[in-house]
């Protein structure tokens, strides 16, 4: 346990705690006197932090599990019923409702010993939310937790850790992307940009880059058969698997390879370009963006979807989630881009530098759009 928590259970030591740390800011306090109350506040604040740390953790295990989709059908139960109907251990079972108990997620009933998941909990926490299921996220901690050791390294050494060293990352982004693009990209993102749905229907071509998993393009190809799709990703794995899915669906009009975007060499091909959250963690993003620009025809569309937010830190001082968005960005989207020899723009690049980078690619006009249902990205129509 840690000192500062143990200065809250036992106050001798609290009263050591402070007395030291007087001590060792005796040279500040001409600046702004010792607060004991401001200490007291903190220190609730870390055993705060330390709890949404752990039910993040037990969150993405019930969402692995199953177990959260178990319980939002099931009445109140024993945790041996949970366990048989979910086909689980019943002693790890009963062991994480004790954290989901504790941690407000899960209804306990110690005269019965039966536990129940509320519907207005199972309503963010299960994959019956086609958008928000929030325990799809809680996986990222901790697979970018698994890599804190290499982070550490490259404090001390520079460098980055390299996209392939992230288990199971193509599969969380994938879950990800299916409730957080799928669900409204053709009736919600695409018609930000008037007339391009009504150019996809017609046939025309399109570029996605840093395609992942290649659910959006296979879903485009599906909605809009006369149109045609090419997929770029540097990850062969993940070209393989947008490659099955289209197989999978009879999806002729698309196509996945595996292409470094900063090397793309198709000039004037395409009439719409696509990026999810591609952008920020790329090696070389200017040189990628004056890439797609250069794939587009004259009168084509860049369409860029990336993180909300301002390339200026205290302007993103109290948004939602941003310091999840910078330690994200610490463990992975800074990192594997510097793994490269990159820039290592991270998530939170912004959007002042977006459009700036967008301008100096070679687009003329751009556009800054957001929906109002999701406050977290932010949509950048960009034509040359």
């Amino acid at each position: 346990m840690s000192t500062v928590l143990l200065a809250k259970v036992c106050p001798p030591l609290q009263l050591y705690f402070l007395d030291t740390l007087k001590r060792k800011m005796k040279h500040n306090m001409a600046q702004r006197p010792f607060s004991e109350s401001r200490v007291k506040r903190f220190g609730d604040r870390l055993v705060d932090m330390m709890n949404g740390a752990s039910l993040a953790l037990m969150t993405s295990v019930g969402h692995r599990t199953g177990l959260f989709d178990t319980m939002s059908d099931m009445p109140p139960a024993t945790s041996q019923t949970i366990a048989e109907t979910g086909g689980l251990d019943e002693r790890y079972v009963r062991e994480w409702l004790a954290a989901m108990v504790t941690g407000g997620f899960i209804e306990y009933d110690p005269a019965h010993a039966t536990y129940y998941l509320p519907p207005e909990h199972a309503a963010l926490l299960t994959r019956k939310s086609e958008r928000e299921n929030a325990a799809v996220g809680a996986q990222y901690v901790s697979i970018f937790g698994s890599v804190e050791d290499r982070i550490i390294e490259c404090f001390r050494n520079g460098g980055g850790v390299s996209y392939d060293e992230f288990p199971r990352v193509h599969e969380v982004v994938a879950e990800d992307s299916a409730q957080s693009v799928l669900p409204d990209l053709v009736d919600k993102i695409l018609p930000i940009a008037p007339g391009i749905v009504q150019r996809l229907e017609h046939g025309i071509d399109v570029l996605e880059v840093g395609c992942g998993s290649g659910r959006a393009l296979n879903l485009l190809s599906q909605r809009f058969p006369e149109s045609r799709f090419t997929g770029y990703d540097i990850s062969l794995e993940a070209i393989a698997a947008g490659r099955r899915l289209a197989e999978a669906d009879g999806n002729v009009n698309v196509r996945f390879e595996a292409q470094d975007a900063a090397r793309i060499a198709e000039e004037d091909a395409y009439d719409l370009a696509l990026t999810f959250d591609a952008i920020h963690d790329q090696a070389d993003p200017q040189t990628v963006l004056a890439r797609v620009a250069a794939s587009l025809r004259q009168d084509g569309l860049y369409l860029m979807q990336d993180i909300a937010g301002s390339s200026e830190l205290h302007h993103n001082i109290g948004r939602p989630l941003a310091p999840t968005l910078y330690t994200y960005s610490t463990l992975h989207c800074m990192t594997v881009s510097l793994a490269q020899g990159g820039l290592g723009l991270g998530t939170m690049w912004g959007r002042e530098t977006a459009v700036r980078m967008l301008k100096a690619a070679g687009f003329e006009h751009v556009e800054v759009r957001e929906l109002e249902h999701n406050e977290q990205k932010i949509f950048y129509l960009a034509t040359k």
